[in-house]
């Protein structure tokens, strides 16, 4: 009878364990995605104003709104704005559920006419995304 048990609660753990193993293994990694990213002139309740690719030297100051899915839990992205390949400006934002918004804003210098672009980084540092616009004199 003694031995019964010891089998019955053997064949339990046994059970238990290949249970945990397969619910763990049949999960993904979340991954980290921007599925909607934009420069524009303001940012309102989180929504995106005005955007565009194309800016006059004198918008004083541009924002890049970003929408985050897919985050597992508490994270953060980065924005890192640059003229032409120059790097003028880096921010770390938080990320605190699987579907968030952010924005990151920058002034732009009346003679800072040209190529930009800003990209979007993950913790480990990859580039997410990239959207590249123009200040047009």
């Amino acid at each position: 009878m003694k031995k019964s048990r010891i089998n019955c609660l053997m064949i339990i753990c046994i059970l238990f364990g290949v249970a945990f193993l397969q619910s763990g293994s049949g999960q993904e990694a979340a991954v980290l995605e921007i599925s909607d990213a934009a420069i524009c002139r303001n940012v309102e309740n989180l929504t995106c104003v005005d955007p565009g690719e194309e800016f006059s030297a004198q918008v004083e100051k541009l924002y890049f709104f970003t929408r985050v899915n897919g985050a597992p839990g508490d994270t953060e992205i980065t924005h890192v704005w640059y003229y032409g390949d120059t790097e003028r400006f880096r921010i770390n934002l938080a990320v605190r559920s699987a579907s968030w918004r952010t924005y990151s804003s920058k002034r732009i210098q009346a003679h800072e006419t040209g190529s930009w672009h800003v990209e979007v980084i993950d913790p480990d540092g990859t580039i997410l995304r990239s959207v590249s616009f123009t200040i047009v004199p």
